[in-house]
């Protein structure tokens, strides 16, 4: 298959294998030919300040500030702070490094100065070296909301955090979905994009909450162009987090052919890992890659399978 540099593409993501898969694209495609809309429903507000885990998760992964290690947060950072509040007495759940805590300073300063979360977000990616457009879902809220059989009604950070995703999900809410606007760079993305490609990141936690806002969908579903998605289960297993123990808890076999059906006619294209490729469909929409990013090489590999997948459509 050949390589194919000169397509448009809106890459859909979540947290930390969303981001591995945009690394992998960075280092492939001229920057004007690559732009990632990233999920907003993991944020919150914490000790006044305006947290928004995926967008930093991105935004550090591609500037090369990321702690590789874990896949989030900024390399060698420190807790001074976080320390100093748990001598407090407090009871410091959520870590807060002391350089993330200089991202989450100026962000909410520019928000409360009038900024978009849309414009502090190209300003933080100037300032990290990233040429390329990162963009939040919408300007709008609209968190997540986690329903479960041990707590009741969660807050996603809660649930994910605090609870390590241990309580047994019930059921999910994407509140404002249906009334989130969709952000002027976003509108021009979906009318720019030749093909847009969801990331491997959790389908119900990590893209749903973009793909349940009415003016996104609709304005995505309103092109006529591939729509492929990435899947994060492999034999089984999540590649990274809940999405398998999830899947279960709402009665769902833990399989990629699942998560295809979950994505519907929002997609047209699905890419399966090669481990599965015996018991996947066989059609002209469906490829088997390697998708266990375990290196850089490895996401530039699966980077240049996926774009030159695209370029026989």
């Amino acid at each position: 298959m050949a390589l194919n540099t000169e397509q448009n593409i809106l890459l859909l993501v979540g947290g930390v294998g969303g981001a591995k898969l945009a690394l992998g694209m960075q280092a492939i495609l001229p920057p004007e030919r690559l732009r990632i809309v990233v999920n907003t429903g993991d944020d919150f507000w914490h000790y006044g300040l305006k947290i928004c885990p995926d967008l930093d998760t991105v935004l550090y992964t591609l500037s090369g500030r990321v702690e590789r290690s874990q896949g989030w947060g900024v390399a060698n950072d420190s807790t001074t702070a976080l320390e100093a509040l748990r001598a407090y007495g407090e009871d410091a759940w959520f870590r807060l490094g002391d350089k993330d805590i200089a991202t989450h300073l100026l962000r909410t300063d520019r928000l409360r100065r009038g900024w978009t979360l849309s414009q502090v977000a190209a300003h933080l990616a100037a300032q990290m070296g990233i040429s390329l457009q990162v963009m939040p879902m919408s300007d709008d809220d609209v968190p997540t909301l986690v329903e479960t059989v041990e707590h009741g009604w969660l807050e996603f950070q809660e649930y994910f955090v605090r609870y390590r995703w241990q309580p047994t999900l019930r059921s999910l809410r994407y509140q404002g979905a249906e009334t989130a606007r969709l952000s002027q760079a976003v509108a021009e993305a979906l009318a720019w994009a030749s093909a847009v490609v969801i990331a491997p990141s959790n389908p119900w936690l990590s893209i749903a909450p973009m793909l349940h806002m009415t003016a996104f969908r609709q304005a995505l579903l309103a092109r006529e162009l591939p729509r492929v998605a990435v899947t994060p289960i492999v034999q089984g297993q999540a590649i990274k987090g809940p999405t398998a123990k999830l899947m279960r808890e709402l009665g769902l076999e833990p399989s990629p052919q699942a998560v295809r059906d979950y994505y519907g006619a929002l997609i047209n294209g699905f890419v399966y890992d090669l481990r599965d490729a015996q018991v996947q469909p066989h059609d002209k929409r469906s490829a088997a890659f390697d998708t266990m990013m375990v290196d850089n090489n490895a996401k530039v590999r699966l980077a240049q399978d996926i774009l030159s997948w695209l370029a026989e459509w």
